[in-house]
């Protein structure tokens, strides 16, 4: 057994969804972050268990051919870009890869998912990004990402996965704390006042949200905060406070308050619009959600002569983007503000085939089922977690001839297609598509249809 502050040299072998490298030594695995497979690595042993030890990389011995030059100058210490050391085209392979084993070693298929689609950018592609703001102990305001495994904040001015409007933004508030002497939160203690920045950039039509996620009931100087930043950059169209005042990890609370323009922004994905709120999902690569949609769409196989109905729908976006060739979309969600949104978009864009519940997917879905309709597609884009074998069962239930299944974690995309092909249904098709080029992640999405008896 390994024993911590052990050094020990190793070839990385394969990396974990995470993005952490993969080596055994007398048959332990070993984990590295920072590496890639095919490093040959000097690792200083930081935790050691029976099964398995964590290192640190102390030196690079030999180099794996996947290697490139990091661009972030905190690349090492922020931990978000995973595969940042790791050429775009290799990192695309281990993804591929990840989504294949997944599928058929957790999901027992046999199938070999369709090549990976590309992201259509991999720098500045991000359309939303949330800071922990901290004081160092110099007082000195940080605003940046928490290091990996911790809530110690790295601070970065500038991250380049998100657009450079966020750099000139947080500096603006960074220097506004500063110059009136705000108090920023301190999670030890539970005190002080602000807690995040929380950014939404509109791609297509270039309008920017800032929310403050405060400590607190409001925000003192914060017509002068307002003036700072609507100076700074004319495309912020919404300024809110968000109230949390709760001793959580969770950075949202629930109530949200405008202090300047609109209550949401609004953005054009797929030649619709779509007014997001500051509680909204809404993906964070829409030029690649465009392609992931897409390739819904054609999944879905839809004649206009289909009822659709879309769980886990947040503001609508799947379903309403495929409303034209249905013949009507029943959008299912559980945040109320995200249901209101998706109402909103359905008027917005003039559909009137389309309508919403609020609720939880497996609660909505059975009573559906109760009031017997009978969906000829059902889309799903649950949390990381997957569905519940409930709502699974539900679906089978109702009998779609189709099921569309996006995931954003393989794994539980793959348990889910195992259980649905113990009810009767087969995959057909898999592609992965990569909404997070040099973060760990990717999108899935699958198509199933029923077999027939």
């Amino acid at each position: 057994m390994l024993k911590k502050n052990e050094e020990i040299a190793v070839t990385i072998e394969s990396c974990t969804s995470l993005g952490s490298g993969v080596a055994h030594f007398d048959g332990m695995a070993v984990f590295a972050a920072n590496t890639a497979p095919g490093d040959h690595v000097l690792l200083h042993i930081i935790k050691s268990k029976p099964k398995y030890a964590v290192g640190k990389v102390v030196k690079v011995i030999h180099p794996s051919k996947m290697r490139t030059q990091p661009e972030c100058p905190v690349y090492s210490r922020c931990g978000g870009c995973a595969f940042g050391h790791i050429r775009y085209e290799d990192e695309l392979n281990i993804k591929y890869n990840q989504v294949r084993d997944n599928l058929q070693r957790i999901g027992s298929l046999d199938i070999e998912p369709d090549e990976i689609i590309p992201s259509v950018n991999i720098s500045r592609y991000r359309n939303k990004a949330q800071y922990p703001v901290r004081a160092d102990d110099n007082h000195n305001v940080e605003i940046g990402f928490y290091a990996p495994h911790s809530h110690r904040v790295i601070d970065c001015s500038d991250c380049l996965l998100q657009p450079e409007d966020f750099r000139s933004i947080t500096a603006v508030i960074r220097e506004w704390i500063r110059d009136n002497k705000i108090s920023v939160y301190d999670e030890a203690k539970g005190k002080g006042l602000i807690r995040h920045i929380y950014l939404r950039k509109a791609v297509s039509t270039g309008e920017i949200m800032v929310c403050i996620v405060i400590n607190g009931s409001d925000l003192p100087q914060k017509d002068e905060l307002i003036n700072r930043l609507t100076a700074e950059n004319k495309n912020i169209a919404s300024i809110l406070l968000n109230i949390n005042r709760k001793e959580t990890n969770v950075v949202l609370g629930e109530e949200c308050r405008t202090i300047y323009g609109k209550d949401f922004i609004t953005d054009i994905l797929c030649g619709l619009k779509f007014n997001i709120s500051p509680l909204s999902f809404y993906q964070v690569n829409h030029d690649t959600a465009e392609l992931l949609y897409g390739k819904a769409a054609e999944f879905a196989g839809l004649t206009g002569k289909e009822t659709v109905i879309d769980l886990y729908c947040g503001t609508g976006t799947i379903g309403l983007t495929m409303a034209h060739k249905a013949k009507n979309i029943i959008g299912v969600e559980i945040v109320p503000q995200a249901v209101e949104n998706a109402v909103k978009n359905a008027e917005l864009n003039g559909i009137s085939n389309a309508r919403f519940i609020c609720a939880d997917a497996s609660q909505a879905a059975l009573k559906l089922k109760e009031e017997n309709i009978k969906p000829d597609v059902v889309i799903v884009d649950p949390p990381r977690k997957g569905c519940s074998e409930e709502l699974l069962k539900t679906i089978n239930d109702m009998a779609p001839e189709r099921i569309v299944y996006v995931s954003c974690d393989s794994a539980t995309l793959a348990r889910d297609c195992k259980i649905l092909s113990q009810f009767g249904y087969e995959v057909k098709k898999a592609v992965p598509v990569d909404m997070f080029p040099r973060a760990p992640h990717v999108e899935t999405v699958v198509l199933m249809s029923r077999v027939k008896d």
